[in-house]
C-alpha cells in the first residue's frame, strides 16, 4: 500500500512476474451487487455478449439477459442497436447513506460513445423513433 486517500481508498503497487493482468485474474475476485450472493464459479457468466473492453469495477448484471439470439431478433425487427462502453466506478457499491439524494456523492464513470453510434443515436431521434437506453446500471 502506497497511500491510504480519500474515504479509505488506497493506492497499491504490485510487485509480480508475469503478465500483470494474468496474474490479477489468478488472485482477485470479480466485485459482484450484493443481491448475488452465490460463489462465482465462472467468470463468463457475468459478461454480456456484446462487452469489448476491459475497465469496469463491476460486473454488467444490467445487461446479463441479453443474448446473442435476442440481439439478432431485435435487429430483424427494425430496430437500430447503437453500443458504448460504460466502465462502471466503484460508488455502484456504495449504498445511499444521506436523506438528500442530492448529497449522495458517487465516483466518476467513464464512458465512450463514438461518432458512428452516435450518429445513429441522432439519426434515430430526427426521424421521431424511439432512442432506449438498455444493458447498462444507468
Amino acid at each position: 500500500v502506497v497511500d491510504i486517500v480519500e474515504e479509505g481508498n488506497r493506492i497499491i503497487e504490485f510487485s509480480y512476474d508475469g503478465i500483470f493482468e494474468q496474474v490479477l485474474d489468478e488472485l482477485g475476485e470479480m466485485p459482484l451487487p450484493p443481491y448475488i450472493t452465490e460463489k462465482l464459479e465462472d467468470k463468463e457468466r457475468y459478461q454480456t455478449v456484446y462487452s469489448k473492453e476491459k475497465g469496469s469495477a463491476a460486473a454488467p448484471t444490467a445487461g446479463l439477459h441479453f443474448t446473442e439470439e435476442l440481439l439478432k431478433e431485435i435487429k430483424a425487427k427494425g430496430i437500430n442497436i447503437a453500443y458504448l462502453t460504460l466502465h462502471v466506478g466503484l460508488g455502484t457499491f456504495r449504498p445511499v447513506k444521506v436523506e438528500d439524494i442530492n448529497e449522495h456523492i458517487m465516483h466518476s464513470e467513464y464512458y465512450f460513445l463514438d461518432k458512428e453510434n452516435a450518429e445513429l443515436i441522432n439519426e434515430t431521434k430526427k426521424r421521431g423513433n424511439k432512442v432506449i437506453a438498455v444493458g447498462t446500471t444507468s
